[in-house]
């Protein structure tokens, strides 16, 4: 019997640990009205807190890749879900609203960097020379699948007992998780004496990083980055798939459905929907990035998550549970499959070495967008009372997104990963 890479079992681990991450970052969508029953905070203030989250643990991502060159990625991933474990336990006692700007907008914000921003390329990258582009579309499926899959479950128990109960179990999940990374996670192929899956030979490896400042190592990757023209199309249309996936819907959708009259069972069944499609979809992605041309797979991607933006209004009016069903599968194919060829695309133009840095500072970009629309969609519910213009926006911007990622140059290098 063939004798199992160890790159498949690092994938594993990772792909559950960056589920639980993801567990944790979105169960925001679950607790806001709870929290505003409980607590008797202002909506706009919770939305802050959450929107804090979302751009912390973005722009944390290019330190987070050099701090892995420094550290090791074991140790990351261990003192990150420690981060996380810290959190989780802290909120049991905080009162006021800026405890919880602290605990879910900065601890928890920080401590989710790690999984879900370079993890998913870094691994895809150092463990894999074939089949990569299937394993970033894999890894990158478990983020928005862990942000999605236990939602119902989630508030069942929030509707049936409290939001305490739901953080245990959140918490219980991570504790799993804390284990199995301390006891089966290695930093790299050299760990266990094997080769990256794929490669017949060793390759020279770069400069060992262990002496540098990971600081000064993510500003110079920023400062070489911002020279090139695509680096600013990657960003402004990840800003924008940012703003158009965890900042709006992520975060605001569950409210959005309640505010038409759907239980919050529903609600988070059909975001649970979405999350379990997202996971064919963004594989599937990977596969296809490895095929054809990337420039144009993120813009059908992106013009159709605009066109079904748009759509979702008029389903939520129409009161149609057969629209809101097929909007969550169409949707959920669409939610993060931009992730493999914005990787792809970065890889080929600044190499393996630097593209890990580089695609957190483009994955920056995507935060700050998602903690745009985080706040901004609270904002515009107190204001207008609906979320119904926040997601006409984002639909619009999505299809500016298209746009974008047109005018990145064509290069052969471009069209397989």
């Amino acid at each position: 019997m063939k004798r199992i890479h160890y790159s498949w079992i690092i994938l594993v681990i990772t792909f559950f640990t960056i589920i639980v991450a993801g567990i944790i970052r979105s169960s925001s969508g679950v607790f806001i009205i709870p929290f505003e029953n409980e607590f008797g905070w202002d909506r706009s203030v919770i939305s802050l807190a959450f929107g804090i989250s979302l751009f912390l643990y973005g722009f944390s991502g290019p330190f987070m890749a050099a701090l892995i060159e420094v550290v090791g990625l074991k140790k990351m991933m261990v003192f990150a879900m420690m981060t996380l474990l810290s959190g989780l336990g802290l909120t049991y006692v905080m009162q006021e609203s800026w405890q919880l700007i602290l605990i879910w907008g900065v601890i928890i914000g920080l401590g989710s960097g790690l999984f879900l921003t370079v993890l998913s390329p870094y691994v895809a990258n150092r463990w894999f020379e074939k089949r990569r582009g299937l394993a970033i579309g894999i890894l990158t499926a478990s983020t928005a699948t862990g942000q999605l899959i236990l939602l119902p479950l989630l508030a069942i128990i929030i509707d049936h007992y409290s939001w305490r109960w739901a953080v245990g179990l959140i918490f219980l999940l991570s504790v799993v998780m804390f284990v199995v990374v301390l006891l089966f996670m290695k930093s790299s192929p050299r760990d266990v004496g094997v080769l990256p899956y794929g490669l017949e030979e060793e390759r020279e490896e770069s400069e060992a990083f262990g002496n540098k400042n990971p600081i000064k190592m993510a500003f110079g990757a920023l400062l070489e980055a911002v020279k090139v023209k695509a680096f600013w199309l990657l960003a402004g249309s990840f800003f924008i798939c940012g703003l158009s996936t965890s900042g709006l819907i992520g975060t605001h959708f569950i409210s959005y459905c309640i505010s038409f009259g759907i239980t919050v069972v529903t609600s988070a069944a059909l975001l649970s929907f979405m999350g379990v499609f997202d996971l064919i979809g963004t594989t599937l992605s990977g596969w296809l990035s490895d095929r054809f041309d990337n420039r144009w797979l993120l813009f059908w991607y992106y013009s159709l998550r605009g066109v079904s933006l748009l759509l979702l209004p008029y389903a939520l009016t129409e009161g149609s549970v057969t629209l809101l069903v097929i909007f969550s599968v169409f949707y959920g194919l669409d939610w993060i499959a931009t992730v493999p060829p914005t990787i792809n695309i970065s890889r080929q133009i600044f190499g393996l070495e630097k593209s890990g840095m580089i695609y957190g500072w483009i994955f920056a970009s995507h935060q700050a967008g998602a903690a745009v629309a985080a706040y901004g969609g609270g904002l515009i519910y107190k204001v207008f009372f609906s979320y119904t213009w926040a997601f006409l926006y984002a639909g619009m911007f999505c299809l500016l997104a298209s746009l974008f990622v047109i005018l990145i140059k064509k290069d052969t290098n471009l069209v397989r990963a």
